[in-house]
């Protein structure tokens, strides 16, 4: 089920399934085992999930920018000899998604952008760092590790937070990097420019990025399609996973190439 592919680093993905390509894009301080809950689509896709730079496997990822995380996901593609996938990222996998769209819109077969946003404002980017770094400081990583998961969850289950653990594993030396990278996304004048199928998927009960943030996003795509999932946080993939992913595969079945 898993390979690799060595592009300038070596790019730890998994690999499953058959059909047209699909990649999905994991978020801030997860892994690629994440999606585990999507595995299901393996049936009609081929799946394709690799881990971002700084993340999971990839320890050795030199810079840390949504830049260098689209250019990395692009070549992968492209190693495997694919032309264009469907993409899906989650959070910052969704800015990636975006930025993915901005280096190179002809591999994007369509895009799936789940629980994201496209701007953060400079001076609210460098604050909300700072207040961050600060909460972290003093915290044991078993307590950053739950306080992720009460802001992550709409349900706290013993169920839920067992399966946000096993997947939620932020590397220390590359977390805030990564959180840094994404308080710098500035795509207002890219998402009027998006013409590829774009769906929009939101958490009614989203603490990290709110659901009114994907409404604008929405807005701005023209086109594209917007789906709330009611008593969710900021992880419906997991919270709401048959739902979500039968929202998934409705959308990429309307959307497959002509045969």
């Amino acid at each position: 089920m898993r390979n690799f592919f060595k592009v300038t680093h070596e790019i730890p993905y998994l690999r499953l399934g058959a059909g047209e390509p699909l990649v999905f894009i994991h978020g801030l301080g997860e892994v690629k085992e994440g999606w585990l809950h999507q595995f299901e689509l393996a049936d009609q896709y081929d799946l394709i999930i690799p881990d971002l730079r700084g993340h999971g496997e990839y320890q050795k990822p030199g810079e840390i920018s949504i830049k260098n995380f689209a250019a990395d996901c692009i070549s992968l593609i492209k190693g495997l000899g694919f032309e264009s996938a469907h993409i899906c990222g989650l959070s910052m996998g969704g800015m990636v998604a975006q930025e993915i769209y901005r280096q190179a819109p002809e591999v994007c077969r369509s895009l799936m952008l789940v629980s994201t946003f496209h701007y953060a404002p400079k001076n609210f980017g460098k604050l909300f760092l700072a207040y961050r770094k600060a909460r972290a400081a003093n915290k044991t990583p078993d307590i950053t590790r739950e306080t992720a998961a009460k802001v992550c969850l709409y349900t706290w289950s013993n169920e839920n937070f067992e399966q946000f653990y096993e997947f939620y594993r932020p590397n220390k030396e590359y977390y805030f990097k990564a959180m840094e990278a994404c308080l710098k996304v500035n795509n207002l004048t890219l998402l009027p420019k998006i013409e590829v199928p774009t769906l929009i998927i939101g958490g009614q009960y989203d603490s990290v990025t709110p659901v009114w943030i994907q409404y604008l996003m929405h807005k701005q795509i023209r086109h594209s399609e917007f789906v709330v999932f009611r008593n969710t946080g900021h992880v419906a993939k997991l919270e709401a996973k048959d739902a979500f992913n039968e929202v998934l595969r409705n959308f990429l079945n309307k959307h497959q190439a002509a045969s």
